[in-house]
């Protein structure tokens, strides 16, 4: 079921500015997955970071390239489109994209960012969702980053007994209050983005090495309005499921 709230301005229903750690396997997932939400977000007054996973070294439509090349010049697109949504800062961890497992090396990682930057509220993708779209298979590293950082969220961070040498390093267990999951085909959480929709665009135009046609994409993108929107008044909505944790 689908939250309700009564003041549709502020769903998220937040009493004072959150820090917000988006936590995705490759560059472009972000924009791709809730760039709106995340304009929206730093609009309002929020603190907003990312941590890849990877490089995104594999993001390739068939050629053969170099890897390392392909990276730095990802790395620059994931900059400058993270400007443009107003998001603080952009790190990386460095694993090999297409490579992620959900091992405890990979969860170990996670946990000391997480202590580090000590957010209220962390975002990544759905773990579960296989088939994201109908003519499509998720990417298994879009799953894989988010049994990671689930397995990071609960029970690693906020345990003093999990990797005590994070401890040794002055990183002391940390505890979130909400995990939004993305990309989900369950979602209990539905914000409008209506008025952040053409940034999301804006941000993604910076993706070249991703995308062919700028021109469709934008197309495409447009044609995500909601059911109960018209092209003339369109309305976008991103959709999460939301886990508030006690």
């Amino acid at each position: 079921m689908v939250e309700e709230n009564a003041d549709q301005k502020n769903p998220e229903n937040w009493s004072g500015p959150q820090k917000i750690l988006v936590i995705l396997a490759h560059p472009d997932d972000p924009e791709f997955f809730c760039g709106a939400t995340i304009a929206r977000w730093t609009r309002m007054g929020h603190w907003v970071e990312y941590c890849l996973l990877t490089r995104g070294d594999k993001g390739v439509r068939g050629e053969l390239v170099d890897r390392q090349a392909l990276s730095r010049l990802r790395e620059e697109e994931q900059n400058r489109a993270a400007a443009i949504l107003g998001v603080d800062k952009v790190r990386f961890l460095d694993f090999e994209d297409g490579y992620l497992q959900p091992d405890l090396a990979a969860r170990r990682e996670v946990v000391a960012v997480i202590r580090e930057v000590r957010p209220d509220v962390v975002v990544t993708s759905d773990p579960t969702n296989y088939f994201h779209r109908e003519d499509r298979i998720n990417h298994p590293d879009h799953r894989i980053a988010g049994q990671i950082v689930c397995e990071a969220v609960y029970p690693a961070s906020g345990n003093p007994l999990y990797y005590p040498e994070l401890w040794e390093k002055g990183l002391l267990p940390h505890e979130i209050k909400e995990l939004w999951l993305t990309l989900t085909a369950q979602p209990n959480m539905m914000i409008d983005v209506t008025e952040t929709w053409e940034l999301k665009i804006e941000a993604l135009k910076q993706y070249r090495s991703q995308i062919a046609n700028l021109e469709e994409m934008e197309r495409m993108q447009r044609q995500r309005r909601s059911a109960d929107s018209s092209e003339d008044n369109p309305r976008y909505v991103d959709s999460f499921r939301r886990i508030k944790f006690k």
